[in-house]
């Protein structure tokens, strides 16, 4: 008899929680290799294929395409052969990141319809152990067309263990006081979804407070060592209302680090208009002297590399437990990239090491790689300052929130003619806003107003720099 191993969602790094089931990349049945991607998941950071580590026939799926799913929670078992032997793996958790398939293809299924695979989900909580032995359940008909129930509220609790497999499920009957032995689940084998659990929320059925108690407010504390308190049911959705749009994914991450970054950063910010002419032709003559094309990012990069040298404060963050200030050798430059996930900042390691071309080159290449949703989180993650370009949005000026837990961020308006005096005369310039946000608490203004007027003469005459690129 072929043994049946359980494999689950890995840890995939850099501190994410959970992950997304976009695709999955084989069905129940298939036979899978070592390593094998088996299912494309989105984090908040970056799309990941998840390969297998094991070797055999898959017997079962755990969760369907659009399901947001813990680290340690079951994603698929397969049966291997020789049970008598310790089955092989491989350990990889991850063999790359990223796929190059189109956004078409995501498909969002609402929750409580059935598995794609037709699989019965097994009860059980996630665990953060690698690889679990476990036999897999029988598969359900596929061809049964009867709807599944909708949750209702049983008469006596249930006996026996409570058919959830999700532990956010879990948590969200328990912070609302809702006894799940009392819903019948609307998925497969009555599973309880979170849209069961909801639903008996709006509806007030499987409270745990007898009839006539009132409801303790959500703010009220539990007893040590007891039970949480109960609270009022969610709201229903009222006429007239607009869509809610889950914070979660992309959106997520970036709502926790900017609101994390305005509690704990003192920020302030400086601005500053700056001629650009000579700066936009210097680049011009650059490109038509031949070679590799150099992008007016690049010479951005290249005088915030050298400022920070001059500055050294801004390019450090605050370590607040051992209240110091830590300042570091190493610029690795963030930049803003919009792209249809969202707001990413993906990060040029050793920028202040590097000339005018290979700056360009990476980043073109971290572009891409951003739009097709294709970057690792290693390359989302520890920079040391970041350049924010705003002016491909047709702006002139922002007040742009620090990238926790960096120390200062640089903003770049669009590049547009105005009247400017220049030699004592009124001439049309190609004129740009700078603005400096920066942490109150590594320097004073006196500093950062020295930074930005260093970066504006960069960019007014910027010869004598560009002679170093």
């Amino acid at each position: 008899m072929a043994q049946v191993l359980e494999f689950k969602l890995p840890d995939l790094g850099e501190g994410l929680t959970e992950a997304e089931i976009v695709r999955w990349l084989v069905k129940v049945g298939d036979v899978v290799a070592i390593d094998q991607p088996v299912v494309e998941v989105e984090t908040a950071k970056a799309m990941v294929e998840v390969p297998c580590p094991y070797g055999g026939v898959v017997t079962a799926r755990f969760g369907e395409e659009g399901t947001e799913l813990p680290v340690g929670a079951p994603l698929l078992t397969v049966a291997v052969g020789e049970p008598a032997a310790e089955p092989e793996g491989s350990g990889n958790v991850l063999v790359g990141y990223g796929t190059q398939a189109p956004a078409a293809r995501r498909r969002r299924v609402r929750a409580g319809t059935a598995g794609v695979d037709g699989q019965v989900r097994r009860p059980g909580t996630a665990s953060a152990a690698p690889h679990a032995r476990v036999h897999a359940p029988a598969p359900a008909p596929a061809s049964d067309p009867t709807p599944a129930p909708a949750a209702t509220q049983a008469s006596p609790p249930a006996e026996g263990p409570v058919p959830v497999i999700s532990p956010l499920v879990r948590r969200l009957a328990r912070d609302n006081g809702v006894d799940l032995r009392r819903l019948a689940g609307s998925g497969p084998d009555g599973l309880i979804l979170r849209a069961d659990v909801e639903d008996a929320l709006r509806a007030g059925a499987g409270r745990t407070r007898t009839a006539g108690e009132p409801v303790v407010p959500a703010s009220a504390a539990a007893p040590t060592g007891g039970e949480p308190a109960v609270r009022a049911p969610a709201a229903a959705p009222r006429a007239g209302d607009g869509a809610r749009v889950p914070l979660k994914g992309v959106r997520g991450a970036v709502a926790d680090k900017l609101s994390r970054s305005r509690r704990e950063i003192p920020d302030a910010t400086c601005w500053v208009d700056a001629d650009a002419t000579e700066l936009m032709r210097a680049r011009t003559a650059m490109n038509a002297a031949g070679g590799p094309k150099i992008s007016l990012l690049a010479l951005l990069a290249r005088i915030c590399t050298a400022a920070l040298a001059r500055f050294p404060e801004l390019n450090s963050f605050v370590d607040t437990e051992a209240r110091e200030i830590v300042r570091l050798d190493q610029v690795h430059l963030g930049f803003a990239a919009q792209t249809e996930r969202g707001l990413v900042v993906p990060v040029v390691r050793d920028a202040h090491a590097r000339d005018a071309e290979s700056l360009t080159a990476e980043f073109a290449r971290l572009t891409e790689s951003a739009r097709a949703g294709t970057l690792t989180p290693a390359e989302l993650t520890g920079g040391t300052f970041t350049l924010n370009n705003y002016g491909v949005f047709g702006v002139d000026g922002s007040t742009p929130i620090i990238n926790h837990p960096e120390a200062a961020m640089l903003g770049v308006g669009r590049i547009v003619p105005k009247p400017w005096v220049h030699e004592g005369e009124l001439a049309v310039r190609q004129v740009v806003q700078l603005s400096l946000t920066f942490d109150h608490r590594v320097c004073d203004g006196g500093t950062a107003g020295g930074f930005l007027r260093y970066v504006a003469d960069c960019v007014e005459q910027p010869a004598v720099l560009l002679r170093t690129l």
